[in-house]
């Protein structure tokens, strides 16, 4: 089973070699990410990333309840994902 974040897209850019690609931001933690199935997601949007692709958009009210009920109950430590 995996465990989908909320993550904060800072940055988006377009590939030379083709592709449209993003960083997401969790907490402290930086990862890249396809934004093949969702081309439209811009920076200061939030995404659930599985296996470095970006699945789905969520709003940032949304984004904020999951990561609070998610550090309520202990999934992980309040520095690994400040925001």
């Amino acid at each position: 089973m995996c465990l989908g974040i909320p993550g904060l897209i800072t940055a988006v850019w377009e590939d030379p070699s083709g592709g449209r690609f993003a960083k997401v931001a969790f907490g402290d933690q930086v990862k890249t990410a396809s934004l093949a199935y969702l081309p439209d997601l811009a920076a200061g949007d939030y995404t659930i990333l599985h296996a470095g692709f970006a699945l789905t958009r969520i709003d940032e009210e949304s984004a904020r309840m999951t990561l609070a009920t998610m550090r309520e109950y202990g999934v992980f430590d309040q520095q690994d994902t400040a925001s």
